[in-house]
């Protein structure tokens, strides 16, 4: 972690959260199992804070064996019930059966193609470089996140309204909200 670099205030000083902020937000992902991953952890954030599952996330990639969609979507009750059990996790019925659901959606759209195309085309196949000089200027959601929602939604995908959409496609650098002042905008730029 560099010390002293202007960065997106929202990350402060936990070094976990500072490592995420220079290495991964916002870089652009066009792997399909990682874009699967990133959104079941997305999901899992609702109502929550991001750091809290950063956090977490090694514990989900070992109950979830890894984000493997089709081990996923095998799982039953017996399964569903240890995850419940597993404090690596967030215990929340609702989004554990969410990335059980998402799971199957995911390997649905997968018989038609690349679920990179598909999630990109919501911002044109590209990166949206937003200018946004403070983080109360960024938005909770946009057209664009709320396409997507919409979209997955009507495939069966649970735990993706617009705004948490909106985080994801920021995550994976389908937005550059990076704060201009940030050392990580230009370098992010699509």
């Amino acid at each position: 972690m560099k010390k002293n670099l202007p960065r997106c205030n929202w990350c402060g000083d936990d070094p976990l959260y500072v490592r995420y902020h220079d290495e991964e937000w916002g870089v652009p992902v066009h792997d399909d199992q990682e874009l699967f991953e990133k959104l079941i952890l997305d999901g899992a954030q609702a109502g929550l804070s991001w750091i809290t599952i950063l956090r977490k996330r090694d514990g989900y990639r070992r109950a979830f064996d890894d984000f493997d969609a089709e081990k996923i979507a095998r799982y039953d009750e017996r399964k569903i019930a240890q995850l419940m059990n597993d404090a690596g996790i967030v215990r929340n019925r609702l989004k554990i059966n969410a990335a059980v659901t998402n799971a199957r959606a995911y390997l649905k759209l997968r018989e038609e193609g690349s679920f990179d195309e598909y999630l990109w085309q919501f911002t044109g196949g590209e990166t949206v470089n937003n200018r946004v000089r403070e983080y109360g200027q960024i938005p909770a959601q946009t057209p664009a996140s709320l396409a997507m929602s919409k979209a997955l939604q009507k495939r069966g995908f649970k735990f993706v309204g617009p705004t948490i959409c909106y985080a994801f496609m920021q995550a994976v650098g389908m937005v550059n909200d990076h704060l201009v002042t940030c050392f990580r905008h230009r370098q992010v730029e699509g």
